[in-house]
Formats: structure tokens, sequence, C-alpha cells
């Protein structure tokens, strides 16, 4: 009797779905990085460019 109602209470309980979620974020994001890492790198290009100029101006 006291075996069930543990595995009554192990199947309920939700602490692990964090965890889950967090490496599906984390995976989807990677993703989207290695499908646009070209764009990404021209923005942050021009972005340093933008930088460098504006700091030689003072």
């Amino acid at each position: 009797m006291k075996k069930l109602k543990n595995l009554k209470q192990f199947m309920t309980e939700e602490d692990g779905m964090g965890t889950v979620e967090v490496i599906l974020i984390i995976v989807v994001l990677v993703g989207l990085v290695i499908i646009f890492k070209t764009q990404i790198t021209q923005i942050v290009n021009k972005l340093f460019e933008k930088i460098t100029k504006q700091t030689g101006k003072i």
C-alpha cells in the first residue's frame, strides 16, 4: 500500500519540468543562431563599425 502511494506521488511531481523546459529553450536558441549565423554576424559587424566611427568623432 505504501509503495502504491509513493508511486502516485512520484508520478504527480512536476519538479523536473522546469529543467526540461530550460533545455528545450536552449536547444531552440542554439538552432536559431546556427540558422541565422550570417545575418547575426553582419548585424554585429555593422554595429561595431558604427561604434568605432562614433568614438573617432570625439
